[in-house]
């Protein structure tokens, strides 16, 4: 059985990534080289998000979607560490909207 971190990291950082990703490249006119700096990856995983061979399951709340833009907002103009605060801050979204069966205590 796989632990809640697991799930999380295996599963959901890779579906906030692919988000944030798609929204600094479709609404800030980022490339895939400065998305990637922007937040500290690899310029193939950004490939690898936006051709759909990662983070494969698509988050369609509306709310969520908002509070993913505005995250990508801060991205956009912060610091490296608001990628981190900003991933939390949909993890736990995420976790509270029930998009993550099973994961009572997870990214608090």
């Amino acid at each position: 059985m796989k632990t809640p971190c697991e799930i999380i990291v295996w599963n959901i950082v890779p579906i906030i990534r692919k988000e944030f990703a798609k929204n600094l490249i479709d609404y800030h006119g980022l490339n895939q080289r400065t998305a990637a700096i922007k937040l500290g990856i690899t310029e193939s995983a950004i490939s690898r998000y936006l051709s759909g061979k990662r983070g494969v399951l698509e988050i369609t709340d509306p709310e969520i979607l908002n509070e993913i833009t505005k995250s990508t907002l801060r991205i956009f103009k912060g610091k490296k560490s608001s990628v981190n605060e900003e991933t939390c801050r949909i993890c736990r979204l995420l976790k509270n909207k029930t998009f993550i069966e099973g994961i009572t205590n997870a990214c608090e």
